[in-house]
């Protein structure tokens, strides 16, 4: 019989992140996401630096990714600093076939769709379990809201079929966002259109942001335990 392999998932966030962060050319300037995998492309990126002398601007899209960035040596910049990013590099919690994306699971969903919409490519850095056929099937969307009027909001998003959970941090204390803010995680049942649900709950009063990101995706890196790849997000004809 054949021993089964088994692969390390931090191993593979590793070789994507390294293929993604292989995408930066010297003088650019870089949307850098946060979570564990955002995390390993910063590394990756420190790495060329050091080794390769690659010079880049990175704007990061949390305090957490400043910091590390900051340690490893990346020249930073606020997004208001910049004229507009060349390329965004970020992670996921899923990824549909038309690479609407849901994220927010790190907390940071509010400045990581901020600085998407700022930049010219963007790209998100996953492992092959992160790719779904609808988005919600594995993950609540999270949606950050006023920490004013947090039970009212949080009525409305359950008016809207949610299960909802007020994001809590491992102590048990409330989460709040770099940006002060409160996160629900709303469980729906697979969404059928991403589009019309951020709508809705955009329509309540309360909700800054949510955690469906649609049209904010150009390329996919996707590792497998086969290898990683490059999946290109096409016009539909």
């Amino acid at each position: 019989m054949f021993k089964k392999v088994s692969i390390d998932p931090q191993s593979l966030k590793r070789s994507a992140a390294k293929v993604a962060a292989g995408l930066v050319e010297s003088g650019m300037t870089v949307g850098l996401g946060s979570g564990t995998t955002a995390a390993e492309v910063v590394r990756c990126l420190a790495e060329r630096v050091r080794d390769e002398g690659l010079k880049l601007i990175g704007v990061p899209t949390s305090s957490a990714t400043a910091t590390l960035a900051r340690e490893l040596g990346i020249e930073l910049r606020d997004l208001d600093d910049v004229e507009a990013l060349d390329l965004n590099l970020d992670g996921a919690d899923e990824v549909d076939p038309d690479y609407r994306l849901l994220k927010g699971h790190g907390g940071a969903l509010l400045r990581e769709k901020i600085v998407a919409s700022a930049a010219r490519r963007r790209v998100n850095v996953v492992t092959a379990e992160k790719l779904v056929t609808r988005l919600g099937s594995t993950m609540p969307v999270p949606v950050e809201v006023s920490h004013f009027g947090l039970a009212h909001t949080e009525r409305r998003l359950k008016d809207l079929g949610a299960e909802t959970a007020v994001r809590r941090g491992d102590k048990g204390q409330m989460y709040v966002t770099d940006g002060g803010n409160v996160i629900i995680d709303c469980r729906f049942p697979p969404i059928d259109d991403p589009r019309a649900l951020d709508l809705q709950l955009h329509g309540v009063v309360g909700v800054f942001e949510t955690g469906i990101f649609v049209d904010l995706c150009d390329e996919v890196v996707v590792a497998r335990a086969a290898g990683v790849t490059i999946e290109r997000n096409r016009p539909k004809p």
